[in-house]
């Protein structure tokens, strides 16, 4: 935001107004003849004259200009540093150093789904990602985070691309494509955060919160399913805080503490935004149910799609604009997936020494029953409630041993992926 200019006083702009005249009496000229006196004497040398400038000043002011000019340089260059590119798409106060847009485009008693459509469709693109010489390797979609010209998508998206050096174009409404690249990727929340150069013409989205959802709330999803660019699909939240896998077939380092929607999302919608009907992105679409009962497989859509909250594309986006790389937090044990046990809860199958776990007591066969107050449910379950805290924190872990309630608290432990 820009101040208004200080008003000035009437008359030329910052020049003060022209004083009043003043009376001089008139010049009485002395009567002839009369003696005057003589002209003042010359000034000492060592003094210079009035109105003229000694010569040694004009070295000392270009001296004095070339060190403001350098000062100014390196000045300027740090904060260039500090919010700008360094030529990765890497910013080093990450979120905060970028123009996002958080207000509601939209009135909370909006109800248009056209009016969504409108105002998110020139913030989603296309993209595709070539790799090992298959033009469109990977289809899929994205949104304009920021101003600075940084996408959202899917880690599983560019993967390929990115290990292989593949070239990624993205594609805007209007069918302008514009090369990025990818500043960094988090298969563990399966995000990646691209960057366009190139970023004049594209229009960031409004992000809200996934955490302000109710159940059965309206929500539009908009990307390119099946490489159909600009489509708009319409339906409602059916369920929160959903533990399911997302990224390729068998991954099952990816989970992800799910928005679970109803809106048409299909092969291709990866990537592209789940968006309220105020028109703010809530969530990232990233996977969808099969009739075979895993999420992120490649037939179409059955009504049950998987959104990542908007909160951890925040956290995640935020690191990888800093470092280039992703943290999740790990305490250092191995939990069962596949099996249930006999009551509700996850079981430890072994624990790493010098780990948060180990440090902390915890025993394999232990079972974990609550993080923070939260139910688990099973080993899936445990893995999604432990990510949503961020390394460095202090958790408390409700544990079974041999019939009895425990509880331990565990300081989480780091790891990049």
């Amino acid at each position: 935001m820009t101040q208004d200019e200080p008003t000035q006083p009437i008359g030329l702009p910052g020049v003060p107004s022209t004083p009043p005249p003043t009376w001089v009496p008139p010049t009485v000229q002395s009567p002839p003849h009369r003696w005057a006196p003589p002209p003042p004497p010359p000034p000492p040398r060592h003094v210079v004259p009035r109105g003229r400038v000694p010569g040694w000043v004009w070295p000392v002011v270009c001296v004095l200009a070339l060190v403001v000019g350098v000062v100014g340089g390196a000045i300027g260059g740090l904060v260039y540093d500090q919010v700008g590119d360094d030529g990765t798409g890497t910013v080093s106060s990450g979120l905060a150093g970028v123009d996002t847009v958080t207000s509601a485009p939209l009135p909370d008693d909006n109800g248009s789904i056209e009016a969504v459509a409108a105002r998110l469709l020139p913030s989603t693109v296309q993209i595709s990602a070539e790799y090992q010489g298959q033009k469109g390797g990977a289809t899929g979609s994205g949104f304009v985070l920021d101003r600075q010209g940084h996408i959202i998508t899917n880690n599983h998206v560019v993967q390929d691309a990115d290990q292989n050096e593949g070239p990624i174009e993205v594609v805007d409404q209007d069918g302008n494509r514009y090369d990025a690249e990818v500043v960094g990727r988090s298969a563990v929340y399966d995000l990646a955060v691209l960057h366009v150069p190139d970023a004049s013409d594209l229009t960031p989205a409004a992000l809200g919160s996934s955490q302000a959802l109710r159940v059965g709330e309206g929500v539009v999803a908009i990307g390119s399913p099946l490489g159909l660019s600009s489509t708009v699909t319409a339906g409602i939240v059916s369920a929160l805080h959903r533990p399911v896998t997302t990224g390729s077939v068998g991954d099952d380092s990816s989970y992800i503490n799910a928005v679970q929607t109803d809106a048409a999302i299909n092969p291709g919608n990866s990537g592209g935004p789940l968006v309220n009907l105020r028109g703010q992105v809530v969530g990232v679409n990233s996977a969808i149910a099969t009739t075979g009962g895993t999420a992120g497989g490649e037939s179409g859509n059955i009504g049950v799609g998987f959104a990542i909250p908007i909160e951890q594309v925040r956290i995640t986006a935020d690191q990888i604009l800093r470092t280039g790389q992703a943290e999740y937090p790990v305490i250092g044990a191995k939990v069962r997936t596949g099996t249930q046990v006999d009551s509700d809860g996850a079981e430890i199958d072994s624990v790493m020494p010098d780990t948060p776990a180990d440090r902390s007591g915890l025993e394999k066969g232990d079972v974990i029953t609550e993080v923070d107050g939260e139910r688990v449910s099973d080993g899936i379950a445990l893995i999604v409630a432990i990510r949503a805290h961020q390394p460095g924190e202090a958790v408390e872990f409700t544990i079974l041993r041999d019939g009895e309630q425990r509880t331990i608290t565990m300081t989480l432990g780091s790891e990049t992926g």
